[in-house]
């Protein structure tokens, strides 16, 4: 992989009535740092994450969106979408998020990540861009980014190259997991050899797998 960080993305405290958490405050409204961010087990330092029921943790420490999907929803919407603008702490250039395999791990500055899960979308999101029926359009499109843990704690900027460093041999990728859980559920079975998803997303497609019949 020859593809770099184009951005590292910091959430600022936003208080709006279609934030999710019940203080009324998310997050999701992230903006380019200056300089170079320290990345620990629960995230990157000054970053504000509202609904920590459902966003952060070791499992979710750090999220990353493709810049070319970014470019993709301007054209879409017919609007500027900027680095952060889908919540995400690290905006990539030339790195296939989608087709990255669950487990697989990047060196990016002096960090270890690895590829944990795709992002659901939420009502936050479509609150915050104002697209009531973003949750539908995002999924269809199926182009979700990715959740990654951190392995290694150390300091990312922008403009670090990624390098992809170990990649499981199972080829389960974030795109297939997430197309599993909300659009083709002939993929799940699929599911249950990507050993690196949380626990609980395997133990939701061993449930539908098991339904099915």
């Amino acid at each position: 992989m020859t593809g770099r960080v184009a951005s590292v993305n910091l959430g600022i405290v936003t208080e709006a009535e279609w934030a999710g958490d019940a203080s009324g405050r998310s997050g999701i409204d992230k903006r380019p740092a200056s300089g170079p961010v320290r990345v620990g087990a629960e995230g990157l330092a000054g970053d504000f994450i509202g609904e920590r029921a459902h966003h952060g943790g070791p499992d979710k420490a750090v999220y990353a969106y493709a810049e070319e999907d970014a470019a993709w929803w301007a054209g879409e919407l017919g609007r500027q979408i900027g680095p952060g603008a889908f919540g995400e702490n690290l905006t990539t250039w030339a790195v296939d998020v989608t087709g990255a395999v669950i487990g697989e791990q990047w060196a990016i500055g002096t960090v270890v990540l690895q590829v944990t899960m795709p992002r659901t979308p939420c009502t936050t999101f479509a609150g915050f861009w104002g697209v009531p029926d973003l949750i539908k359009r995002f999924t269809v499109r199926a182009r979700p980014g990715a959740y990654l843990r951190v392995l290694r704690e150390g300091e990312i900027g922008a403009g670090d190259p990624v390098e992809v460093v170990d990649r499981p041999a199972h080829g389960v990728t974030i795109g297939e997991v997430f197309r599993a859980l909300n659009l083709e559920p002939e993929l799940l079975p699929r599911l249950l050899d990507a050993h690196d998803l949380p626990e609980w997303i395997r133990d939701k497609a061993r449930r539908r797998v098991a339904a099915a019949g």
